[in-house]
């Protein structure tokens, strides 16, 4: 028996099985390149062909990494972070093989306690509002279909994120990506699913320039 260790920045995780002859000879290492915009930096690690029980836990150790804060000036509040998840969960719930901006959307909604949340519901945009109006764009999936356990973002939701990105970027200020950042940039993809349900539940340019005025600030204890 020998031990296998994969290391992760400062997590680990570690394994104990007999020693195939993929684990005796490092060659045999497969790297897997993993990045976003969003959620980190570019990770590089080794994944055995023949490790299944490897892979899961590689994955699951990398998605911790990535939900991760990063140094300035790219730092993510909690609530963005939170956002960004609940929205996989989202995606998976309505069995939708992609992480979409509507997805994205619903994921505000369900972290609940940013200021653009907040702002969400007190124009009536609530998430049973979008779930709702999510299916009737979308439809419903196929009911034997099982989303990925990271549903890929889409196209326009990765530019949403990319958005949030530069916009904290181009403002030169210190302080972390919002979900307000987060929001305005789903807003900023016209042809999006997230614009279009936003449009149809009453959201639209005035509203979001009203958010803007808070867009570096997630939390106000007298916001109600």
């Amino acid at each position: 028996m020998t031990s296998v260790s994969i290391t992760l920045s400062a997590l680990s995780v570690s394994l104990s099985t007999t020693e195939p002859p993929s684990l005796r000879n490092p060659s045999n290492l497969t790297p897997c390149n993993l990045s976003t915009s969003f959620l980190g930096r570019k990770l590089s690690v080794g994944i055995p062909h023949s490790n299944k029980l490897a892979l899961k836990h590689t994955t699951a150790v990398a998605t911790i990494l990535f939900s991760l804060p990063t140094g300035k000036p790219e730092r993510k509040s909690s609530q963005a972070i939170k956002s960004f998840a609940m929205g996989e969960l989202e995606a998976r719930k309505l069995k939708y093989p992609n992480t979409g901006t509507e997805a994205l959307l619903m994921g505000i909604l369900v972290e609940g306690t940013s200021i653009a949340a907040k702002f969400l519901r007190a124009n009536g945009i609530t998430l049973f509002k979008v779930r709702e109006e999510t299916v009737k764009l979308l439809g419903k999936s196929d009911m034997y279909f099982f989303s990925p356990e990271h549903p890929p973002l889409t196209e326009p939701a990765q530019r949403a994120l990319d958005w949030a990105v530069d916009q904290k970027l181009k403002s030169g200020d210190s302080g972390e990506i919002t979900v307000t950042h987060l929001l305005l940039g789903i807003w900023s993809e016209k042809e999006s699913a997230g614009h279009k349900i936003l449009v149809s539940l009453g959201f639209d340019d005035e509203k979001a320039k009203e958010l803007s005025v808070s867009m570096d600030k997630d939390y106000v204890p007298s916001y109600k």
